[in-house]
């Protein structure tokens, strides 16, 4: 069954050099009790180690079965240990964190051994032991200890146990009661025991092996045949579930609960920190969103003749023109650049086409829409000074007028929805002004004035009464050959029975809720009465007169887009009021999610259409969210990276601390590669102590966050008067636990590395 053959064994301490084992060789039966005597340091533990596979010989070779271990490699000696091999040691090395069945399960544990309790009570049972199955080992006298040894190693039913000084710690009478159990074992398998007591040898065992300075001297019973080596060595390999790693290391973190808590709530620290700037960062954008949602959910998507063509395309071939040119190059060459603006600029050629398609926008998205057109509104007014004045509807000195959005089918309007009428009634149908003031009741002096008031304060009842005239083509101006000029006899003008009567019809504020982009002030006129001027203006002799001429009949200027975009045909048509496309479109969405549905419609008409033809809009809810957005996202960065800190700092510790533990369980780790634990086996122990920590410092992070966030709420109420912003979101959380999990483990790899790299005989020795 076994065999040594010839095997030497030498131990290196500088130059100096121990020979353990001097070419010994001894064949064992398959069933017989045989005891080593010998000095100290005459080589008997080693040759036990050699057998066991606790250690690797430097010569000769160990037979099984008739099977050369030469080439055995590292998992294959870990298969032997476990397979063929019961140890039973001296001090009796048992896990002291788990219970008496649970050692005695171990070594199947590692085996994948089938119905490993039945075998293990069958175990306990033999040696007596069977009622303190769910003790602890240290609730145990010494020999009650070696008896679960001694079960532990018959378990797994192997074919050899070795017993190193098994009655050396005990007493005289426990010492032949154990002598007694591993003798009665030895009918049945190979015992090999390791021993001092020569009287103890020669009463209970069948063979007596003497060794001396690393020599067999004498041999009691010589194996003469060798029927008994004609079993094949069958050996199956081992693996420790990750859920046994567990179970270990959640036994062994039992034992040190203090030390566990206060490693958990210092590794938690950063989880802690981070956990409540993603709260308040998270419900500050919660808060941020609802105030956008709830004022900019009517801010208008713009469409305009140019628009800036800030998307990546644009950046991007904005790139490749300056990554053609080296920097600083040695040519003695100046190299002409675009103007940044004429790169990102971009002509939208808004077409009768696009107005169509406009028009096939669905409606239930819309609560407004404005065409603004650069028709000139002739605008005169007579002031409280008896004055007639013309207004100046586009100066930019003086607040220009804008065209009040229509309402669409029965949606509710933008003015509706971001305005309080707080005096007059809006008729969209009909030519009228409407007086938008600030939460004040405020407007700009200038605007009184625009409506012919000199005072500072004006009742409602007056502006509401107030009469402006628009003044038609063909009263205003007036033919001086080839040229047209405007008639400065206001008081005529405005008296004219052509003119059409405007009075303002109400006057509105912006909500509470909407001071965002309600709290403007200024005039605001319906489309009524643009519609009304073109369609009595299109056909006035100005306009038929400028159709012909191939320049300005206002400034005599000669009609040049290329040097002039501003000095077109088209828009001296469109200031004089003939049918013409917009300027300017306002799309006014009636929420964040309709918004997005006319945005995908606009973007719909730009593909497969090349960049000089495409329609640019200007989303301005989306580029002030945007902007929040980016600045809420920078600051959460920053915090995080200095929180950050603790946590790196966390998984040093972690590391130190797992370090402390591999120091603690150097015993475990050897108990275990003597039941056949790879490396890997011992690796994944720690590393699942770590995983433990990590759950555990994560949840407990989590957890104290959460309550920190009570009192956080409290302070920034008290301080802004919002409630509940602190908000941890259930996804971060599971991030963050991930997260400490991950840094744990990190970590715990050098000192499970470490662990796994010790040698087991050294382990063993360990006290």
């Amino acid at each position: 069954m076994l065999e040594i053959k010839s095997i030497s064994k030498s131990y290196k301490t500088g130059n100096f050099i121990q020979v353990a084992l001097n070419k010994v060789s001894v064949k064992f039966r398959k069933k017989e009790f045989v005891s080593v005597l010998g000095a100290s340091g005459s080589g008997k533990t080693t040759l036990l180690n050699m057998i066991g596979g606790l250690d690797r010989y430097d010569d000769g070779d160990l037979i099984i079965n008739n099977k050369s271990t030469k080439k055995f490699r590292e998992k294959d000696w870990n298969a032997y240990r476990n397979n063929c091999i019961g140890f039973i040691f001296q001090n009796y090395n048992l896990i002291s964190h788990i219970s008496i069945l649970e050692n005695v399960e171990m070594g199947m544990t590692l085996s994948g051994v089938k119905r490993k309790r039945k075998k293990a009570l069958d175990a306990l049972d033999k040696v007596g032991l069977l009622d303190h199955k769910h003790k602890k080992p240290n609730q145990l006298s010494g020999g009650q200890m070696q008896r679960v040894a001694i079960a532990r190693a018959l378990a797994n039913d192997p074919e050899i146990i070795l017993a190193d000084e098994p009655t050396g710690a005990l007493d005289s009478k426990t010492s032949k009661q154990i002598m007694k159990l591993i003798k009665e074992i030895a009918k049945e398998k190979l015992v090999i025991m390791v021993t001092h007591n020569k009287e103890l040898a020669e009463e209970y065992s069948t063979r007596i092996l003497e060794l001396k300075d690393g020599k067999l001297i004498s041999d009691s019973n010589p194996v003469k045949k060798d029927n008994d080596f004609k079993d094949k060595l069958n050996i199956k390999k081992t693996a420790m579930k990750f859920t046994t790693a567990m179970k270990l290391s959640f036994n062994n973190i039992k034992t040190k609960k203090g030390r566990t808590a206060l490693t958990a709530f210092a590794s938690s620290i950063g989880i802690i920190g981070i956990a409540l700037i993603l709260s308040l960062s998270n419900g500050f954008k919660i808060e941020i969103d609802n105030f956008e949602k709830d004022s900019l959910s009517d801010a208008p998507i713009v469409i305009t003749e140019q628009a800036m063509n800030m998307d990546q395309k644009s950046l991007e071939k904005m790139s490749k023109e300056q990554q053609k040119l080296k920097k600083y190059p040695n040519t003695k060459k100046i190299y002409g650049q675009e103007d940044v603006v004429n790169q990102i600029v971009h002509k939208n050629n808004i077409t009768k086409d696009y107005i169509n398609y406009l028009e096939k926008l669905d409606k239930k998205y819309i609560s407004g829409i404005s065409y603004q057109k650069s028709t000139a509104l002739n605008v005169i007014n007579y002031s409280e000074k008896e004055e007639y004045n013309l207004v100046d509807t586009k100066n930019s000195n003086v607040e220009p007028w804008t065209v009040l959005p229509d309402k669409i089918n029965n949606n509710k309007s933008i003015i509706d929805n971001s305005f309080d009428v707080i005096a007059g009634k809006i008729d969209y149908s009909k030519p009228g002004l409407v007086i938008q003031v600030n939460n004040k009741n405020q407007v700009y002096k200038s605007t009184l004035k625009q409506l012919g008031f000199d005072n500072e304060e004006v009742s409602f009842e007056d502006i509401m009464k107030k009469e402006l005239k628009v003044v038609l083509n063909d009263d205003y101006y007036k033919r001086v050959g080839n040229y047209f000029i405007p008639s400065t006899n206001y008081k005529e003008l405005y008296n004219n029975k052509n003119c059409i009567t405007l009075k303002v019809q109400a006057i509105i504020r912006g909500k509470k809720d909407k001071e965002l982009i309600a709290n403007g002030t200024g005039v605001i006129y319906t489309n009524s009465l643009v519609e009304e001027v073109i369609k009595r203006n299109k056909d006035s002799e100005i306009v038929r007169y400028q159709q012909d001429k191939d320049y300005n009949i206002l400034t005599n200027q000669t009609f040049d887009e290329s040097k002039d975009f501003m000095n077109t045909k088209e828009l001296a048509l469109s200031y004089l009021g003939a049918d013409s496309i917009p300027a300017a479109i306002y799309i006014y969405p009636k929420n964040f999610n309709a918004k997005d549905n006319i945005t995908k419609y606009l973007d719909k008409y730009n593909k497969e259409k090349d960049v000089k033809d495409e329609i640019k809009y200007t989303d301005t809810a989306k580029m002030i969210s945007t902007l929040s957005g980016n600045i809420m996202n920078a600051i959460t960065i920053v915090l995080i990276a200095f929180s950050s800190i603790s946590l790196i700092v966390s998984s040093i510790m972690i590391g130190i601390i797992t370090y402390i533990s591999v120091l603690e369980r150097t015993k475990e780790i050897g108990i275990l590669r003597a039941l056949g634990a790879r490396r890997k086996d011992i690796k994944r122990v720690f590393n699942a102590e770590t995983f433990i920590i990590g759950i555990f410092s994560g949840g407990l992070g989590i957890l104290i966050a959460r309550l920190l966030i009570i009192p956080t709420n409290i302070v920034i109420e008290n301080m802004s008067n919002l409630k509940n912003v602190a908000k941890l979101n259930p996804i971060h959380a599971i991030i963050l636990i991930v997260i400490s999990v991950v840094l744990t483990i990190i970590g715990g790899l050098i000192p499970a590395s470490i662990a796994s790299k010790k040698d087991p005989v050294e382990a063993l020795r360990t006290e």
